[in-house]
């Protein structure tokens, strides 16, 4: 038992996606039983035992048993047959009925319930059931009616399918196990292959009745064994193939009913005090229903003894003997002397009962089954099984209809359950099955239709049922209907809810890193979860996953959160915890032990964000309708969106599994195609809102941004549209008109004066009111631009109220304001212009390719030798001018971006260009430090030639702002992948043909320079036809001093060609060029052109992308271009460190919005997506699909209708026959009176006929 426990521990989520082909342990926990005493049969003439065995099959000492023949006269299998280890386990492959492959084992009627539970759910990986049938009675080879078959195949199979549940049958060809297996089978074949819901059909049958059980035999296990079915047609005694798993019941007997009766009764009795959901998280017991159809006398035992164990039954009147009996029985007899909740009794309680209704029991008895002995016994286990009617349910199959059947299953539990817990109301109970069944559809049309008045307390723990078992449709309905998120989301259920994710998620994976971490930090993790674990026994964490996950708690959540989403965001949940951003991760870790070890005040209070938690959580774990519904309800749907995006993007890249890394893919497209349709719709209502939209901060989300959450989440088709790109012209050109022409820029850039004409357009400046209010008395006079404002505050005005409320404020500042505090026309027009973004851009292009030419100059014209002959002037001025570039790479390095210095050094060297301009700096510093000193001179100034060229290509993405250069960069980007991967066959071409060349044409020649250039270099410049055919081609050698001797090879000399095999270095040249020339070069140009077709289609979609880069690049950089830039830096270092004023640019394009104005635009964003919501559905409803959906809801309702109409018609013909009856009966009645003398008659009594006219009044 330690052994199975220990593998269902280890590996019970995966274990069931495995074929388990080392099941050794199984003969040594299960057993089966063999007869070992013979006793004789007196109708078999001494041959048989009553175990039904031959004579000769037992051992001949127990035959000579000392009870002798005389003592013992009734074979039990308790004291007469004993326990050895199974000979029959693994898997059956029945012959000629596809590959699919059922577990069987064969076990003693002994074996604990809970041994073969855990062997199904953990090794055999049958999932964890959400209801059990048994369906017992109907054995042998009797005829089953039409409307059985029916309610089994329509009914019982579909019930099952949508509610997850587990079929117990007898297993074999024959009876209802038949019917049942052949419903099983023809639903198989019409659900979808993708349906996540199968139909689970387990077989408990007695292994002695198994026909040709000795296939199955195999002591150590068939993998699989192949069983041979015959005459298919009939019923018979084998193995029905429609069932995944074989419960083969040994009491020791052979061709006798009954041996797995009392196993099959205890492991109903053990799987429904287990918890459904999972990791049995979910808020009820699995529910237990046995469905009894015919059935014999002595299946009232067998439904006694459940009974007493307070199982259900399920009765299908007109069925066969027993069900009609049990069903007269419940209907006829009058409840008076018992009531529905008096205890089961055995027979002196049932003697109590009174004579007159023992005789009607006594009769109905014999009426059934007239041939039974012992009427008494019969008699007495009746009226038990009347005191315990409340757990039985009477089903007219003939008379009602199949549609409900799992209504009728529903009701029949909650009967039960109402019984056995008499503190939940019969409402809650039936809640609490429907969800363990996920049928919402039952829960909307019984329970929440208006009728019970639903409270908190009531969906409280069906909420957390419902959320931990992924019901996305009972979250939406509960919410809906009574329960208040605010209350129940608190921060110690948030805990439990990240605590309950499978533990085959990346998710927890993840989780469990962190949490290792900061148990690794603790010292001793075993004291540690002794004082965690203990504040967290509540009944919320009873609902969690496994214990190895009971000390997760927010701080691994915030972790996590901030390793997917980066620093765009603040840590989540510091705010609760107590925590400091800007404390380092190891004090972090030390409070966090600290808290948890104390009393965790933080778990007691309400989330402040709930709906966003909920969507998080749900985006983790990967649930696409959950986190749907979440992102609804939540605020802020553009950032939501952008954000879970960006969450999906990381896992996917993490994510080990293709499966799960599609589906993650997909959804993360999925919110960013809903992000930018909400924007559009917000964009459609008005440009202004939307652009403050994306700049806003959003204190949910850490105070990140829409732009920088798209940024990180690489959102480049939320990039792409027109309202993101039109925010990004504005910010471009600063308070330019966007459609002003270059060339005025660069003739205002030689002639300033011309500035203060009306050549450039500017627009209105209405924001310098609200700044000279915000900022007043602040010097904002700065050369590097960084303190203007992102863009005219007049364009985020939003409506009419704030519009007025604006022209009262500028019409009070006009008059309360000094004239003077208005900046004079000459500086705010030479502001306007130089602190625009693309001032600073064409600014910094000229200058550098001033910068690549004064370069040329130098090392062309006027590179002189080292001190102390040089360096000249102007190479002095290059030097300064590379210093003032290393200048803004630290200011770009140190002090922009994150508030952590290594986050800002990592974001640094992350951008490709970055990179670019590191190695062009350091191969410019490592070339002036060797050309300054006369031994390293010349090497100095190749590095100098080769930095020049890296200078020089940084000019590519310079030129990435270029509407038509810019998606050809990418291009190009693109390109140069496939260029590796030619290289890659290209090199091992070179190389096999290189070397065989060498080997073929110089016998010996070690001389490692020309090793090389014969190998490598010589077949390169062969694709490009330098062949050198006199070297090569014998008939064409041309004749050089050349030697044989090695001494003299070694020494200098030139070696001889072998001409040996000459004609085979022709012949690989030829293979060499083929398939170099044609199959390589076409290969590259293949894959040029496939990449070109590719990103063509979306040029424009990726070149607005990394425009905006390039944007953020130059807004936040000092409008001054190197080498002036220095004067930037030093005011800069003035304003910012000696006279502490902040930048307004610190953070790029970020707006804080509080109070009114911001609660106006949650709502406005709100108003949008509502609308988005409604559009799309009402597109959902005019689709083809939907209309034939309603359709055909329709046409079921009518087909229904005419059910009803046609049930009606028939109760009604049976009522007029019954009343044609009584006419008749009471004119016979009449005629006999009128005849006799006992009445003296004035009149002859009417007829019949003369009713018809009378009738009416």
């Amino acid at each position: 038992m330690r052994e199975l426990n220990r593998d269902r521990e280890g590996g019970a989520g995966t274990a069931g996606s495995k074929k388990e082909k080392d099941q050794s342990w199984i003969p040594k926990i299960i057993k089966r039983r063999v007869c070992t005493t013979f006793v004789e049969d007196s109708f078999s003439n001494g041959a048989l035992c009553q175990c039904g065995g031959v004579q000769e099959g037992h051992d001949s000492v127990a035959t000579a048993d000392f009870f002798g023949s005389a003592i013992v006269t009734q074979w039990e299998s308790r004291h007469h047959s004993s326990e050895s280890s199974t000979d029959a386990f693994g898997e059956v492959q029945f012959a000629g009925a596809g590959r699919r492959h059922s577990h069987f084992l064969r076990l003693s009627c002994d074996t604990p319930p809970q041994i073969i539970y855990t062997l199904m759910t953990a090794h055999w990986g049958l999932p964890s059931p959400n209801l059990v049938v048994s369906v017992v009675g109907g054995e042998g080879h009797g005829k089953m009616k039409t409307w059985v078959r029916d309610i089994l195949r329509n009914g019982l199979v579909r019930a099952a399918q949508s509610t997850g549940a587990w079929i117990l049958t007898g297993g074999l060809r024959e009876g209802v196990s038949r019917c049942v297996g052949e419903a099983v089978r023809d639903h198989a074949a019409a659900a979808p292959a993708l349906s996540q819901k199968k139909v689970i059909a387990v077989g408990v049958a007695p292994w002695g009745l198994v026909h040709n059980r000795q296939q199955l035999i195999n002591p150590k296990g068939s993998f699989p064994a192949r069983y041979y079915v015959q005459n298919t047609s009939r019923d018979s005694c084998c193995l029905d193939n429609n069932c995944q798993a074989f419960l083969l019941v040994d009491d020791g007997s052979v061709g006798r009913r009954g041996g797995e009766v009392a196993f099959r009764a205890s492991l109903e009795d053990y799987i429904s005090h287990q918890r459904t959901g999972i990791w049995g998280s979910g808020s009820i017991e699995i529910p237990v229903l046995c469905l009894l159809i015919s059935g014999d006398v002595n299946m009232l035992e067998r439904v006694n003894a459940s009974l007493r164990k307070a199982t259900p039954w399920l009765v299908l009147a007109g069925s066969g003997p027993a069900a009609d009996f049990i069903s007269e029985l419940l209907g006829n007899l009058c409840p008076v002397t018992l009531s529905p909740t008096s205890p089961p009794a055995d027979g002196d309680a049932a003697q109590a009962l009174g004579t007159e209704h023992r005789e009607r029991v006594r009769e109905k008895v014999w009426k059934h089954f007239p041939v039974e002995d012992k009427l008494e016994k019969v008699v007495d286990t009746a009226l038990s099984i009347y005191q315990s009617r409340d757990l039985i349910t009477v089903f007219h199959g003939n008379q009602e209809g199949l549609d409900d059947f799992d209504t009728v299953l529903l009701r029949a539990l909650v009967r039960a359950s109402k019984r056995t817990c008499s503190e939940a109301s019969e409402c809650t109970e039936e809640l609490k099955l429907a969800v363990a069944w996920n049928r919402v559809d039952i829960a909307k049309t019984e329970l929440f239709n208006g009728d019970i008045q639903w409270k908190y307390e009531d969906l409280e723990d069906s909420m957390t049922d419902a959320l931990i078992n992924d019901k996305p449709q009972f979250v939406r309905l509960f919410c809906e209907n009574g329960l208040n998120i605010l209350d129940y989301l608190t921060y110690q259920r948030l805990e439990s809810l990240y605590r309950s994710l499978s533990d085959s998620s990346l998710a927890y994976v993840l989780l469990q890193r962190h949490l290792s971490e900061r148990q690794g930090l603790a010292g001793s993790q075993h004291s540690l979860a002794r004082s965690v674990t203990g504040p967290l026994k509540s009944p919320l964490c009873g609902l969690t996953g496994p214990a190895s996950a009971m000390e997760l708690s927010l701080y691994e959540v915030s972790r996590l959160l901030w390793d997917l989403l980066g620093d765009v965001c603040l840590p989540f949940y510091y705010g609760p915890l107590g925590l400091d951003t800007s404390t380092t991760t190891r004090r972090t870790l030390k409070q966090v032990n600290k808290m948890l070890l104390g009393e965790c005040m933080y778990r007691n209070q309400r989330c402040l964000s709930p709906w966003a938690a909920l969507f998080i959580w749900a985006v983790l774990q990967n649930r696409r309708e959950m986190a749907l519904y979440f992102w609804e309800m939540a605020g802020e749907p553009v950032l939501s969106a952008l954000g879970a995006c960006k969450m999906l993007r990381e896992l996917s890249k993490l994510e080990s599994e293709t499966e799960n890394k599609l589906a993650m893919k997909e959804l993360a497209q999925m919110f960013e195609n809903l992000a930018l349709d909400v924007f559009s719709e917000c964009y459609q209502n008005s440009e202004s809102r939307a652009f403050t939209l994306l700049i806003r901060k959003s204190l949910v989300w850490g105070g990140a941004t829409s732009l920088q959450m798209s940024t990180v989440a690489d959102a480049r088709l939320f990039f792409s549209h027109d309202g993101v790109q039109s925010l990004l012209s504005q910010i471009w050109w600063g308070d330019m008109e966007r459609n002003t022409e270059v060339w005025k820029l660069i003739l205002t850039f030689f002639l300033p004066p011309v500035l203060y004409t009306n050549l450039i357009s500017f627009r209105e400046q209405e924001e310098e009111v609200w700044s000279e209010e915000i900022h007043h008395g602040r010097d904002t006079d700065s050369l590097d631009g960084n303190d203007c404002t992102v863009f005219s505050l007049a364009d985020i005005i939003q409506n009419d109220e704030e519009a007025e409320e604006f022209r009262d404020l500028k019409e009070k500042l006009k008059g309360s304001l000094p004239t003077n505090t208005r900046r004079p026309f000459f500086v705010s027009r030479w502001r306007q212009f130089w602190f625009a973004p693309v001032t600073c851009f064409l600014g910094n292009v000229l200058m550098y390719f001033l910068f690549l030419c004064l370069f040329a100059y130098v090392l062309l014209v006027d590179f002189k030798p080292s001190p102390p002959d040089g360096p000249a002037p102007l190479e002095f001025l290059l030097y300064f001018w590379v210093f003032t570039l290393v200048c803004e790479e630290i200011r770009q390095t140190f002090f922009v971006g994150s508030t952590f210095i290594l986050q800002r050094m990592r974001n640094y060297i992350q951008d490709v260009w970055n990179k670019c301009d590191l190695t062009a700096i350091t191969l410019f510093i490592v070339g002036l430090c060797c050309r300054l000193t006369p031994w390293s001179y010349n090497f100095g100034r190749a590095v100098m030639a080769i930095d020049f060229m890296v200078f020089t290509l940084r000019l590519i993405h310079i030129f990435a702002i270029h509407k038509q250069l810019g998606p050809k960069i990418i291009i190009v980007g693109k390109m140069m992948k496939d260029v590796f991967f030619f290289l890659f066959f290209l090199a091992v071409w070179l190389m096999a043909y290189g070397v065989a060349n060498q080997a073929l044409l110089y016998s010996y020649d070690p001389r490692p320079n020309w090793i090389f250039r014969r190998v490598f270099y010589r077949p390169y410049l062969h694709i490009f036809g330098q062949i050198p055919i006199n070297e090569m081609d014998a008939d064409k050698l041309v004749q050089v001093n050349c030697t044989n001797d090695a001494t003299e090879i070694e020494a200098g000399e030139e070696p001889c060609m072998s001409t040996y095999a000459n004609w085979l270095v022709v012949i690989l040249l030829v293979i060499y060029l083929l398939f170099t020339n044609i199959v390589l070069v076409n290969l590259l140009i293949a894959m040029f052109s496939y990449t070109f077709s590719k990103v063509q289609e979306r040029s424009d979609t990726y070149w607005k992308f990394q425009r905006y880069n390039l944007i953020v690049e130059y807004h936040s950089r000092p409008c001054l271009a190197p080498p002036f830039i220095i004067i930037s830096h030093l005011h800069l270092f003035i304003k910012r460190h000696i006279r502490r004023i902040s930048s307004v640019k610190s953070k790029h394009f970020v707006l804080e919005l509080r109070g009114r104005k911001a609660s106006r635009l949650n709502t406005w964003e709100a108003i949008q997506k509502e609308n988005y919501l409604s559009a799309q559905s009402k597109r959902q409803r005019e689709t083809d699909t939907a209309r034939l959906k309603r359709t055909s809801l329709k046409v079921d309702s009518v087909l229904k209708q005419m059910t009803e109409i046609r049930d009606h018609d028939r109760r009604l013909r049976l009522l007029e026959t019954e009343l044609e009856y009584c006419c008749s009966a009471l004119s016979w009645m009449t005629e006999a009176l009128f005849q006799s003398n006992l009445i003296k008659a004035d009149h002859p009594p009417p007829l019949l006929r003369d009713l018809t006219p009378v009738s009416p009044s």
